[in-house]
């Protein structure tokens, strides 16, 4: 399960990240940095990359489905995390390009399920599972529609979104490797296996014996002067 740890990796850059843009507050050290206000952009390679701080309602590519069912999503993304958490367990000792694919995934999961159920309340904005998730990554890519919305900038996104996105590609990519390996697993027999004795496996593997020269050791066979076979005298009880 050291695999965990590339989870965890990516849970932590995700939320410094998130704290680096939208600003943390810690009184006892007197600490108070700013970040970025709401909509800010900063260009880091001209108009292609920039940074631009939105927070994200509801789901992927910002689609916000209403207040009613904001609740719902954030349960099934813990119970998601959970159960990926579980999965990964059950993998354990499958390939490794499955379970890093699946620990792509479940820090991006989780990382995103931090800003749902916890910013809420440490921003002082919303209660326990209705906070919004911090998205700051703005790449010019290319126009596309998702959800009956139209884009001309690829949809702003953060460490943990990429994670997701890494994970599945993975799984994308070694497909037909995980497939070949789930087929190649024997199935295990129902019935016990008898294994031979030494003494009968040697026997068996002598092509010169015969069956009536397969006899118990310590009674042996011999031939008589006339050529016939002495089985030999048994010794009565």
């Amino acid at each position: 399960m050291r695999i965990i740890f590339v989870s965890i990796v990516i849970i932590i850059v995700d939320q410094v990240s998130k704290f680096l843009i939208k600003g943390f507050s810690i009184p006892f050290l007197k600490i108070n940095y700013q970040g970025m206000y709401q909509g800010q952009r900063i260009p880091i390679i001209g108009d292609f990359f920039r940074l631009t701080f939105i927070e994200n309602p509801g789901m992927a590519f910002g689609f916000d489905p209403g207040t009613s069912l904001k609740l719902w999503i954030s349960l099934f993304s813990l119970f998601a995390s959970i159960g990926l958490l579980i999965y990964l367990y059950f993998i354990r000792n499958q390939n490794f390009s499955l379970r890093l694919a699946i620990a792509f995934i479940l820090g991006g999961a989780v990382g995103n399920l931090i800003d749902r159920l916890l910013y809420g309340i440490l921003y002082g904005y919303a209660p326990l599972f209705y906070g919004k998730v911090v998205d700051f990554f703005d790449f010019d890519f290319f126009n596309v529609s998702i959800l009956g919305r139209y884009y001309d900038r690829w949809p702003i996104f953060n460490f943990a979104d990429a994670a997701v996105s890494i994970g599945v590609f993975i799984l994308i990519f070694f497909y037909r490797k995980h497939q070949k390996e789930t087929e190649e697993v024997p199935e295990s027999g129902s019935g016990l296996q008898i294994q031979n004795s030494p003494y009968e496996a040697a026997i068996n593997n002598n092509p010169e014996n015969t069956a009536e020269e397969n006899k118990i050791p310590g009674n042996p066979v011999k031939e008589n002067s006339d050529g016939n076979i002495d089985k030999g005298k048994e010794i009565p009880d």
